[in-house]
């Protein structure tokens, strides 16, 4: 008696290749930059044992409140490839410095340099800024805030820290306050809170120059400097001397505001300086008691200047008791009240300004060797 016995087919397994996977890969495009990770060069460590398949992604920005959520998607989308058994993906951030305007240097412990300015005071640039830090922090960023409005600095009073003073171990240099996660550096930590600042020009550059490259900054991803508003010899200076990756401009919807937030723009562009986008702060008033809506400052300024400009709009807060509140007390929205939409806001436009820098180029300054001349030589 014969006994026939059917071949098993072959698997798929055969098959599977390195360029299958990618391809694979190829057809999740990143929430945040719209690019598949091929293409962005994200994808690392691809590995094909049998039917199992690993790799590793390397975001170029902080977003650990979307990993798991990337992850879960990446391993569902290989596993459709035909032959593939387990996947196994690790999503991570890496941050690196990136290019600065030329002739300016990257600070010791210090990646990139965010500048968050406005043409005029008043308009939120500080709580923009500190909300923007936190925010950043929150996404797993090492993230530093340096107070450089040295005629009204606010950090101290916003971060909950006034009235301590920075310690120095050598008696050249100082170490930066912490609070909520960030690292802090203010004038505002080395004067008396009710002495007004009359200094010239030249003297708070230089004071600000002091607190930027005397402080012992340690490995921050972003510094987030909030800048003194307008667009004048101090704030030339600081945009010239200071290694700024980048800037984004506070401004309202009202017409003035306007007209001095686009000196600002202009300031930077001439000096080299790429501008990460507009926020547009008190976009709207919302009644608490009825709920009737109001553009008090008028409607869609930022915007239609971002659009005329070739800006991004980074997106607007509205105009409620809740952000003063919160800033005045030392909790800022974002670590007060993580989960509000306000809060969703300063988060959404944070990945905008991480995820732009993440698309300028990288800083290679370091890598090259310093040349030295000697006469010995």
């Amino acid at each position: 008696m014969f006994s026939f016995f059917r071949r098993k087919p072959a698997t798929d397994t055969m098959s599977l290749t390195e360029q299958s996977v990618l391809d694979s890969i190829k057809q999740f495009a990143d929430p945040n930059t719209g690019k598949d990770y091929v293409a962005s060069r994200w994808v690392k460590n691809l590995r094909i044992s049998g039917a199992d398949v690993s790799f590793d992604i390397e975001l170029g920005y902080p977003a650990k409140s979307q990993v798991d959520g990337i992850r879960q998607a990446l391993i569902a989308q290989v596993r459709s490839v035909p032959g593939v058994g387990n996947v196994s993906a690790n999503v991570f951030s890496k941050i690196v410095a990136h290019a600065v305007q030329q002739g300016a240097k990257l600070l010791p412990g210090v990646k990139n340099i965010i500048a968050v300015a406005s043409g005029k005071g008043g308009v939120g640039k500080s709580t923009t800024s500190v909300n923007l830090a936190l925010a950043l922090a929150a996404e797993g960023a090492r993230v530093g805030i340096l107070d450089a409005d040295i005629y009204g600095p606010s950090q101290p009073q916003m971060l909950g820290i006034g009235g301590l003073q920075p310690e120095s171990a050598d008696g050249k240099s100082m170490e930066p306050l912490e609070a909520h996660g960030l690292q802090v550096m203010s004038i505002g930590f080395l004067v008396d809170v009710e002495t007004p600042m009359v200094w010239r020009g030249p003297m708070a550059t230089q004071a600000l120059n002091q607190l930027l490259k005397e402080t012992n900054w340690h490995d921050l991803d972003y510094l987030v400097i909030d800048m003194p508003p307008g667009t004048g010899d101090i704030q030339l200076t600081l945009s010239q001397s200071v290694p700024v990756t980048g800037a984004v401009i506070v401004t309202t919807p009202q017409d003035i505001a306007l007209l001095d937030a686009r000196k600002g723009i202009k300031m930077f562009e001439k000096v080299g300086v790429p501008i990460l986008g507009i926020v547009e702060n008190m976009a709207v008033y919302c009644c608490p008691n009825c709920g009737h809506t109001e553009h008090i400052f008028g409607a869609d300024g930022g915007k239609n200047m971002a659009a005329e400009l070739g800006v991004d709009y980074l997106g607007a807060l509205p105009l409620t008791l809740q952000i003063r509140q919160q800033a005045d007390s030392g909790r800022p929205t974002v670590i007060s009240d993580p989960d509000s939409e306000i809060a969703g806001i300063y988060r959404t436009v944070a990945r905008q300004v991480a995820v732009k820098i993440a698309a300028k180029a990288k800083d290679y300054s370091t890598k090259f060797p310093s040349i030295r001349i000697s006469k010995d030589t």
